[in-house]
């Protein structure tokens, strides 16, 4: 191949985990030759790493294959991850689709490469028969302050509105021993900060032999690593015990920030999700977890506009919000996903009201964070310095998932520095080095 025919560009959809995979194949197309690309360079080879939430992101991952064919006619289009897993048929006709892998088939991306057929080929096989994780490896995240590490993948939950679990397959831990080398080799690499990260990270371990945990791994990282700093991606309310809140809290090296998906602040729509849980006890943790770390960031994830959801019960969820010492929300109109349960409940929702009860939760949200980011105006925070300097400005993110905007030198990206927290200007904290 000609260096033009090995140029690549890498899309990528979604979450974490899906950064964390399209990171990996970066990195295995470097090593294999392949220049990559920014998209908007018209490379010509495109792979497409999409994700199949909501319809939203179904429509945006077929608009990116026919995007990359009107920068470069003759690419050849990859089409991989979740809406790839639940319905190839519909990426297989999009002109242009050269190859359809589901996620399974991720870990063995580049043997499909090079393949030469005449139309589309499907490689997409049953994830729930998937009984291990394998997940790509990875030594660097390009460009990134932070890396993420996926250490488990798939989701037993089956919550009614969720296609995941079938676009993912069952719950599936990495050993404990391949996650501590990866933790060794990117605190080795410089990185400051590892996010681990997964699609049901709270049930980590259950399925391994002997069984473990997800306590029992981050106390193992802490002993077994000189990492300097660990964060954990979201966990449901259930899987959060008091032993690791305290593991937290005495903690030097995890992060006080705790991801939560609450979903709904009705008991009669939680039960309607299949979420296993009431808002008393979503209540009585988040309380337990605020007396305990005063200064820890808590987010929830939030889904509004569920079949049947009242202005009764919504107005059950902005109380239960509002009442809460929550730092940040992250809201998700409803989006129904065919073969899940919830896509044929009665009493669906009109989109515009959907969009206005997620305009009015995330109105609360910018509330919410900037009650708590004032908290830590006077204060000094130790920050990793993020990407995307701004007309003499650094971003970097604290312990407790505080954005901090400061003058600074690009060579500050990836370092960890104390910042003098000074001011709140539009969304971010602002500050001087300390």
């Amino acid at each position: 191949m000609d260096r033009v025919s090995r140029t690549v560009a890498i899309a990528t959809l979604g979450c974490k985990t899906n950064q964390f995979e399209s990171a990996a194949m970066e990195e295995r197309l470097q090593e294999t030759g392949f220049e990559l690309v920014p998209f908007e360079a018209g490379a010509a080879l495109v792979i497409v790493n999409t994700c199949t939430v909501t319809s939203a992101t179904d429509s945006q991952s077929r608009n990116l294959v026919r995007r990359a064919r009107r920068l470069n006619p003759a690419c050849r289009v990859v089409v991989t991850g979740c809406y790839a897993q639940v319905d190839p048929e519909a990426l297989r006709r999009i002109p242009g689709v050269a190859v359809v892998l589901g996620n399974a088939e991720k870990k063995d991306f580049l043997r499909y490469l090079e393949t030469d057929a005449s139309e589309a080929l499907v490689c997409v096989s049953d994830i729930a028969a998937e009984t291990e994780a394998v997940p790509l490896s990875l030594t660097t995240f390009a460009e990134r302050s932070r890396a993420f590490l996926q250490i488990q993948n798939g989701c037993d939950a089956f919550c009614s509105y969720c296609i995941i679990p079938y676009a993912r397959g069952r719950s599936r831990s990495v050993e404990p021993g391949e996650i501590l080398g990866q933790v060794r080799t990117l605190a080795d690499s410089g990185y400051p900060e590892v996010v681990l990260t997964g699609i049901h990270i709270g049930g980590y371990g259950v399925d391994l032999s002997p069984p473990t945990s997800l306590l029992d791994l981050v106390r193992r990282i802490e002993l077994e690593t000189d990492l300097p700093r660990l964060r954990l991606g979201s966990v449901e309310p259930t899987e959060i015990p008091d032993p690791l809140i305290e593991q937290v809290a005495g903690s030097s090296v995890l992060c006080h920030h705790f991801h939560i998906p609450l979903q709904a602040g009705s008991d009669e729509v939680l039960r309607r999700m299949n979420r296993h849980y009431d808002t008393r006890f979503f209540r009585e943790l988040v309380e337990r977890i605020h007396d305990r770390i005063p200064d820890a960031a808590i987010g929830l994830d939030l889904i509004t506009g569920f079949p049947g959801e009242s202005e009764a019960e919504f107005a059950e969820t902005l109380r239960l919000i509002e009442s809460l010492p929550v730092s940040h929300l992250h809201v998700f109109p409803f989006s129904r996903r065919p073969g899940t349960p919830a896509a044929s409940m009665p009493d669906q929702l009109p989109g515009d009201l959907i969009k206005a009860r997620a305009a009015q939760l995330r109105e609360l949200g910018e509330k919410k964070l900037h009650q708590f980011a004032g908290r830590f105006i006077g204060t000094v925070l130790d920050l990793v310095v993020e990407g995307g300097r701004d007309q003499g400005y650094c971003r970097g993110l604290s312990r407790n998932y505080l954005s901090v905007r400061f003058p600074g030198d690009e060579a500050l990206q990836g370092q960890r520095v104390a910042v003098k927290i000074s001011g709140w200007s539009e969304g971010l904290l602002t500050g001087e080095l300390a």
